[in-house]
């Protein structure tokens, strides 16, 4: 009973305190707790926050440093250089050439062109791409996509009616003539209206 009731009151003041703290302030606060706690602390604040228990014994690492060296100045790093998780691409280095041959035979407009889109939408691209082993999120297949050039702007009509029964002739249409204003070094603005 009574280490229930502590493990509740540590997660209160967690609940309180988490979100004005960093991640080094977190962890070693965490490590406060569990050598306050005594033997079984960091089982307790484990529970009690959710946190890991290598990232509290990193905390009771990092305190014991600091009784060490008290005068040591803290560094305004929170992780070490090259920390934390790397870009699916740098993890994949497939994954962005899977990515094109899956939207290459879908892409309209020419690829040199200001105007290049996908017919296939970011949620049924990640989806390809989990199926053949390069698991991302939508949201991972939109910032690739986008950083290679291709617009992410949904076609949806707001009132009712048809599509154009030649949509994709219209926008080959739009490229061409953006194409020729660009050669006669003229500005150009496009516009989707209902």
């Amino acid at each position: 009973m009574r280490n229930q009731a502590i493990v509740r009151q540590i997660a209160a003041k967690y609940h309180a305190l988490s979100e004005l703290m960093d991640e080094r302030m977190r962890r070693q606060w965490a490590a406060s707790e569990a050598q306050a706690y005594g033997w079984g602390g960091l089982q307790a604040v484990r529970v009690a926050t959710g946190m890991s228990a290598n990232t509290i014994r990193k905390g009771l690492g990092e305190l014991v440093a600091r009784e060490e060296n008290p005068d040591a100045p803290l560094s305004p790093r929170l992780r070490l250089e090259g920390g934390g998780r790397k870009r699916c691409s740098e993890a994949d280095p497939r994954l962005v050439e899977t990515l094109m041959r899956l939207v290459e035979p879908m892409t309209r407009g020419d690829p040199m062109s200001a105007l290049r889109w996908t017919c296939k939408s970011t949620g049924n691209l990640a989806e390809a791409l989990t199926r053949q082993g390069h698991p991302v999120s939508p949201r991972t297949v939109g910032r690739l996509l986008s950083a290679d050039g291709y617009r992410l702007q949904s076609n949806r009509k707001t009132k009712e009616g048809a599509s154009h029964p030649d949509r994709n002739a219209q926008f080959e249409h739009i490229n061409a003539m953006v194409q020729r204003f660009q050669a006669r070094g003229q500005p150009v603005i496009s516009v989707d209206t209902n």
